[in-house]
């Protein structure tokens, strides 16, 4: 049985839907006897795996996990380059080492934050996606190819609006494209690259900026260490606290937190 690369990628783009669909899509369906209830999101994902085979027929048992499991192994790479965890996590990874703290947060403390705020920032995204295209399939109202359009132009608009027009010049130049009559128009393949282009920039002109407030407190107490000849002793431990009391003293987190979600605002 011959499955088509573009209903791979249609199926990879409906499982992230329905992994990141806000929990009151299960509530904002009708209530009904079970054996009307409309299809939920493991009951869209088997249909669709059903669609996928072309001529009706489901796949078998095994082609199924087979199929499930490609879908896992692209979900992180999905979650990393289309939304805003890219720019959080690369701004927060900044402010660690700006503060002088190796493994404070931890790894595991950072990438929590990153995930749970990135799911703030692509909330209206997400309830876009749950109302315009899981809930519309999971009652029959449309088809497999209409979802995943619904969706992916979600999506699109999100980047698109994150996306500098130098970052998108830039790949349409290495893509032989001369342009586009409107932005809902670029593909993918360009768009993708750009919006990843683009995060990075910001992220680290973000970061710079936190970066600078500690870079000073360094310099002033290295030049207060070297005025006094104490030349021995290592800057960072007796500016470590002076950065950490400053950082709790302007309620850090929340001014850092804030301005990433800020940050996404257009």
């Amino acid at each position: 049985m011959r499955i088509k690369f573009t209903y791979f990628w249609a199926m990879v783009a409906l499982a992230v839907s329905a992994l990141v669909a806000d929990p009151a899509f299960a509530q904002a369906l009708p209530a009904a006897e079970p054996a009307a209830a409309p299809a939920g999101a493991s009951e869209a994902l088997e249909r669709a795996l059903d669609d996928v085979s072309g001529d009706g027929q489901p796949l078998s048992v095994t082609l199924q996990i087979l199929i499930v499991m490609g879908l896992l192994t692209v979900l992180p790479s999905i979650v990393l380059m289309m939304t805003s965890f890219t720019r959080i996590i690369i701004v927060l990874s900044i402010l660690r080492h700006a503060l002088g703290l190796q493994q404070t947060p931890p790894n595991q403390v950072l990438i929590g934050l990153s995930l749970f705020l990135s799911m703030f920032v692509m909330a209206p995204s997400i309830e876009q996606i749950n109302q315009q295209a899981i809930e519309p399939y999971s009652s029959d109202q449309i088809t497999l190819t209409e979802a995943i359009d619904r969706s992916g132009k979600v999506m699109h608009s999100f980047m698109a609006k994150q996306t500098r027009q130098s970052d998108l010049r830039l790949f349409m130049d290495l893509a032989n494209e001369e342009g586009f009559e409107t932005t809902e128009d670029i593909p993918f393949s360009i768009m993708l690259p750009a919006f990843v282009t683009s995060e990075l920039k910001t992220a680290f002109q973000i970061g710079f900026l936190i970066f600078l407030p500690f870079l000073i407190i360094d310099l002033v107490v290295a030049a207060v260490l070297m005025a006094l000849g104490m030349m021995m002793l290592s800057p960072v431990i007796i500016s470590m606290p002076f950065k950490l009391l400053l950082f709790v003293l302007v309620d850090g987190w929340a001014l850092t937190m804030g301005s990433l979600a800020a940050s996404f605002a257009k």
